[in-house]
Order: C-alpha cells, then sequence, then structure tokens
C-alpha cells in the first residue's frame, strides 16, 4: 500500500530505530511542480508531501526519494540501493517530459549555444520567459526538462542571455550528483565547463551590473 512507503524506507534506512516511536503520513500534491516533494518533522510525527506526478513511479523509487529526504531530516550520510534508483530516475526524467512550452527569442538563444559548445547535440528543452527577478537568473528544472529565464533579459545584451542560457544548458547536460543525502549541482566539473564560456569572469561582473541596474530600475541595461 502507497501508505506504506514512508514507513518501510525508515525501517530499512534506520535498522537501528525503534520505528514504532514515530508516526508516518504521505501525501501527493498537485502545489508541487513536477517531481518536487518535501517532509517535515513535527516532534515524532513525519509528514511527506509529493508532487502528485509520483504516484505513477514504482514504489521503489519513491521509497528511494523518501531516503533522500529522510538523510536530510536526519543529517546523516548514508547511502542505499534505492537512492541510487531514485538518482538514475531523475536523471533521466527529461528524456520523457512534453516539450510544449517555447519562445522565439530563447529557442534562438539555446540553438546557438548548442551549436557552439555542445556540437548541436543537447535536445532541445521547454523554454520560457519567468518573473522580472534579479536574483534568480535562470533554472532549470530537471523534473519538466524546463529552462526559465528572468524576463530583464528580453531586452538586455544578447552575450548576457547567451551566457545564463549556457549556465542552464549545463544543468541539463551535467545533471548532479548525490552523495550523503545531498545533492550537488555545481561540482568541480559543472564550474570547469562553465569556465570555458569566452570571457566568463568579465561577463559575471557584467551580470552583477546589469542585475542591480534593473533593481534599481534605471532600464539601463542567484542562479
Amino acid at each position: 500500500m502507497i501508505s506504506t512507503i514512508p514507513k518501510d524506507a525508515f525501517s530499512d534506512f534506520f535498522p537501528e530505530k525503534d520505528i514504532e516511536s514515530y508516526q508516518f503520513s504521505m501525501e501527493y500534491t498537485a502545489k508541487f511542480k513536477p517531481y518536487n516533494a518535501n517532509v517535515k518533522r513535527r516532534g515524532n510525527s513525519i509528514m511527506f508531501s509529493f508532487s502528485h506526478k509520483w504516484k505513477d513511479i514504482s514504489r521503489e523509487i519513491q521509497i528511494g526519494l523518501c531516503q533522500e529526504l529522510y538523510a536530510k531530516l536526519f543529517k546523516v550520510k548514508k547511502k542505499s540501493n534505492n537512492m541510487d534508483m531514485y538518482a538514475h530516475f531523475m536523471r533521466s526524467i527529461h528524456i520523457a517530459a512534453p516539450k510544449i512550452h517555447s519562445d522565439p527569442v530563447l529557442k534562438e538563444s539555446f540553438e546557438r549555444i548548442n551549436d557552439r559548445f555542445f556540437a548541436g547535440m543537447l535536445d532541445i528543452t521547454n523554454l520560457k520567459w519567468g518573473t522580472d527577478s534579479t536574483s534568480k537568473l535562470g533554472q532549470y528544472e530537471y523534473g519538466s526538462d524546463m529552462i526559465t529565464i528572468s524576463t530583464i533579459f528580453q531586452e538586455g545584451p544578447v552575450e548576457l542571455l547567451d551566457y545564463v542560457m549556457y549556465h542552464e544548458m549545463l544543468h541539463k547536460k551535467l545533471k548532479f550528483h548525490i552523495r550523503n543525502g545531498r545533492s550537488y549541482h555545481h561540482p568541480p566539473e559543472f564550474k570547469r565547463q562553465e569556465a570555458l564560456f569566452p570571457n566568463s569572469e568579465q561577463l559575471e561582473k557584467e551580470l552583477g551590473r546589469f542585475a542591480r541596474s534593473k533593481r534599481r530600475g534605471s532600464g539601463l541595461f542567484r542562479w
């Protein structure tokens, strides 16, 4: 039964703990983005909330997700076969994500970067404009295979848009890795490849100035 997933994940992950001391609950919600999830603890009550997309995913992978969240909740460094299954699933889920969002400006940027840095081999993602955020300039969502770019770049320098796009495309290419219950999205290899973008250090500075100017509303010109 689905309701036994958090309990079974706990007993497999913490065989030394008294499982009868805890109460477990789990819900699927449409409030989360695809394949997001969280866990909360109040005393001995442990409550999981999963995106409704998880409903149709195998029990073993859901157990792995629970164990990832347990590792964070209890601040332990542990691994399990189920956690490996979960990580593999998340690295592959973009393949099945429907491509229903696009924008001509963002698509042109994606294709420029794809041709220049990825030999045109990176599959197209969902692409959309976000808000006019000056703190979150771009984001890649693994579950929906979506790159979202701040609208401040709609009338900004193309080289800055392309640099942000390159950063998010690297997330798609390199995915993430999990170690001791923690997900790492900017490991050394990511930073090494990011630095391959010409004038990356200068562009980082220009991005900061550009974002500050938008914050001040001059119109001059955290991911």
